[in-house]
């Protein structure tokens, strides 16, 4: 499998045009002459064209558009490449590619998706396998600890590039590395996937609490919690016995995620601290918030394995039966040690 990237002519495709998006656009361009980019609004192609950067994400990101094949028809972008980069928010995955008809056949797909498969409660790599029968050889998944935010402004960052064999992992680390980028190789597609899931859930948790006065001390408390939930669910679900949770694509992510001013899931959560509704939350920041669409897949997901799972608990009861952040969180504070 590594043959297919010593190919030095594969041609790259990025579907979804938020930050990330934006963000990996920026990596790819270190390494590629050019590369297609599906953009569903076409006011944003001509924007880009005239101004040369993302007019509504990563606006300082520098985008020269004779090095983009810029595109609102989803098939023309997939025909056009061999790799094909999925970066939408998950909650948009599948009415994106409900418009795609081009086949998927010889295609590589790495997903920088984070989140589930909406209804179906899959994600996105078990997507690709168990509906397009697309093999695990010919997928890969880019994770964390990294915020579009600081990649666009070059600060030193680390990702993880994960599939199920090493050589094709490796081969990805070289697809994205750059003088402020390390990446690492890994094969637990299943780990990082839901760890990245988790994560953002932890992340409304903590943006609740910061939102309603806890301090840094029980934040400390909140997170160590939080990492051992994660690390009980993915053990419980999907055993690997060379994973290491204490890792950057896990451990790392989880902080970043809960701790950091460009984290939207935090964001959002404050706001509910705050007393926002979710409705109102979610329309003024403009932005998706992954962990509220991960909140119910992964309390559905663990009415099979029933794991004790108090914090993703009282963030579901937040978000989805309407209890009041007050009372959920003081009830929560007494099963934290």
């Amino acid at each position: 499998m590594k043959s297919f990237f010593e190919n030095k002519n594969l041609r790259y495709a990025m579907i979804g045009s938020g930050s990330w998006a934006t963000a990996l656009v920026k990596l790819l361009l270190n390494h590629q002459e050019s590369i297609s980019w599906f953009i569903r609004d076409k006011k944003n192609i001509a924007k880009i064209m005239q101004y040369h950067h993302n007019p509504t994400y990563l606006q300082s990101v520098y985008l020269d558009p004779e090095r983009l094949r810029m595109s609102a028809d989803i098939n023309e972008v997939i025909e056009s490449a061999d790799v094909l980069v999925f970066c939408t928010p998950s909650a948009y995955f599948m009415p994106t590619l409900s418009k795609a008809t081009a086949s998927f056949d010889n295609k590589f797909i790495i997903s920088a998706i984070k989140g589930f498969v909406d209804e179906r409660n899959l994600t996105i790599a078990e997507y690709f396998h168990q509906i397009h029968n697309i093999p695990f050889d010919r997928i890969g998944v880019i994770s964390g600890p990294c915020h579009a935010e600081e990649v666009s402004m070059e600060r030193l960052s680390y990702l993880t590039l994960t599939s199920k064999h090493l050589e094709v992992a490796r081969a990805l680390c070289d697809v994205f590395a750059c003088s402020y980028i390390k990446t690492t190789p890994g094969t637990d597609i299943y780990g990082v996937e839901y760890s990245a899931t988790l994560k953002n859930i932890y992340a409304i948790a903590a943006g609740i609490c910061h939102g309603l006065g806890y301090g840094d001390n029980f934040m400390a408390v909140l997170m160590t919690n939080a990492f051992h939930e994660m690390a009980e669910f993915l053990n419980a679900t999907h055993p690997d016995k060379h994973r290491i949770v204490t890792t950057s694509a896990y451990l790392g992510d989880l902080l970043v995620t809960g701790y950091s001013q460009f984290s939207r899931n935090r964001t959002f959560g404050n706001m509910i601290g705050k007393g926002y509704s979710v409705k109102s939350a979610q329309i003024e920041m403009n932005m998706v918030a992954e962990g509220y669409y991960a909140s119910r897949c992964i309390t559905e997901i663990n009415k099979e394995f029933n794991i004790q799972m108090p914090i993703a608990e009282a963030v579901y009861k937040i978000l989805y039966e309407h209890k009041y952040p007050s009372y959920v969180i003081k009830q929560l504070t007494d099963k934290l040690y």
